[in-house]
């Protein structure tokens, strides 16, 4: 067959090769699924050129996180028993014609087909290809999986930093006169950015590959990590994880850390211009709230490197109590002081920032630490719909609050304190359940027989 090449036994890795290849592999895939964090840069561009309002075209974007978190949590055993190179291709065909669609639907003016495009469809690919490589960076890096999943989803948390710039200059490239009414150009930036992420996303289908059966890194003990957490020393099914008390301790954690990250993420322009409003006018320009959206692009991206890396060393539990612990104490700073200069405001908005990101990064390695490699990707794939629940919630928190305290464009710092004292309560919870997480009962785990037919590189 002509896509035999995907199967998963024409994937597993020859002698000699170079584990190292595997992260810049899955980094191809998130680097093109991050633009999901780039849709403001046409956004009000398809409002006037569908003459509908922000929440419309908004819906989107929130179609396509829901599906993210859907399509990871049905497709997760899926992934796991294909293996990463089909997974990645099928998650690369979905994310491009999501463009392809979309395309089409602002060319016809019909507001419908940017839905089941980018929304539907192209969710369905940003689902599939955020968990395509987890278990297998995962497997071939038993010693540094918080360092390995890190460098991969970094490129989620910076795909922005990447499209943002591109889409800039292909729209001014595409309508040099700057009428964003005519919608033609960003149909022709959904067409090149579809046709361009497909292709380099197919370099990561090319050079990803599994480990053999039985293989470890040379010298590798699993006995003396540094995570100082002990793996799982027989996998459970994601059948069987979702049915455990550590599963919904954990979907908890990274529901109120990402619903206290997102808050800020979704309202931080307008936020750091409140900030600092007197008499009726802010001191902060528009060129310097940009600057400051674009320094916790940074500090996401970053967060889940630095985070997620230092965890391989001081452990998944202690490190969500930096993130939670630390947040709170960072949040209530924010709340009450965070208008004493934007330095310092925008010190404390970059570190939750940073928790916001290293939570997504570490949250894979600490299934692995709870739950084995076996079946890892589809257990990490439930655990994304609380991030689906998350990016709902964090957005109507804040909105909701600021709502009832004035309109835009008038409201202050003492407006927030209340949203932000909530994201304080929103954190507690999340720290109470990461302490009471202890290890998998010896019951939910799988048959050492059926880990080794259904894992073909199981962990040593």
């Amino acid at each position: 067959m002509a896509l035999s090449f995907l199967d998963l036994r024409h994937t597993v890795a020859k002698p000699g090769y170079n584990r190292w290849l595997i992260p810049p592999a899955a980094l191809a895939v998130h680097l093109c699924i991050g633009q999901a964090y780039a849709t403001s840069v046409y956004k009000t561009a398809l409002v006037k050129h569908f003459d509908a309002s922000l929440t419309a075209v908004g819906v989107v974007f929130s179609i396509a996180i829901v599906m993210l978190g859907a399509s990871a949590a049905v497709m997760g055993t899926w992934v796991d028993r294909v293996g990463p190179r089909r997974a990645m291709f099928t998650a690369a065909c979905f994310w491009a014609s999501g463009f392809l669609v979309g395309a089409l639907g602002i060319a016809l003016g019909q507001l419908w087909l940017v839905y089941l495009g980018y929304g539907f469809v192209g969710g369905i690919g940003l689902g599939i290809g955020y968990i395509s490589p987890v278990s297998t960076l995962i497997r071939w890096f038993p010693d540094r999986p918080g360092l390995a999943t890190g460098m991969a989803i970094m490129g989620f948390g910076g795909g922005a930093l990447v499209a943002s710039p591109l889409s800039r200059r292909l729209l001014a490239l595409y309508d040099p006169g700057g009428d964003p009414a005519s919608g033609g150009a960003v149909a022709l930036l959904f067409v090149t950015l579809g046709v361009a992420y497909f292709l380099v996303m197919m370099l990561g289908v090319f050079t990803v590959r599994v480990p053999p059966p039985g293989w470890s890194p040379a010298g590798f003990a699993p006995a003396a990590e540094p995570s100082r957490a002990p793996v799982a020393p027989r996998g459970v099914s994601a059948a069987s994880a979702i049915r455990t008390p550590q599963f919904w301790l954990l979907w908890t954690v990274l529901f109120c850390n990402v619903t206290a990250g997102i808050g800020i993420l979704e309202q931080a322009g307008p936020m750091i211009g409140d900030f600092f409003r007197s008499g009726g006018s802010t001191s902060v320009s528009a060129t310097e709230a940009a600057g400051f959206v674009g320094l916790l692009s940074m500090f996401n991206m970053a967060g889940r490197f630095v985070w997620s890396s230092t965890s391989d060393y001081i452990g998944r539990k202690r490190t969500y109590v930096g993130y939670l612990g630390v947040g709170m104490a960072a949040y209530v700073l924010l709340a009450l002081f965070g208008d004493a200069s934007t330095a310092f405001f925008g010190a404390l908005a970059a570190l939750i920032i940073s928790f916001y990101g290293g939570g997504f990064a570490t949250v894979p390695a600490y299934l692995r630490d709870l739950f084995g490699t076996y079946q890892v990707g589809a257990i990490h794939g439930r655990l994304l719909t609380a991030w689906s629940a998350a990016g709902i919630a964090g957005p109507l928190i804040v909105n909701r609050f600021l709502d009832a305290r004035g309109e835009p464009g008038a409201l202050v710092a003492a407006d927030y304190r209340p949203a932000l004292f909530t994201m304080v309560g929103v954190l507690a919870i999340g720290f109470a359940a990461n302490l009471l997480i202890r290890p998998v009962a010896e019951r939910h785990r799988a048959a050492e027989a059926e880990a080794r037919v259904s894992d073909p590189s199981p962990a040593t």
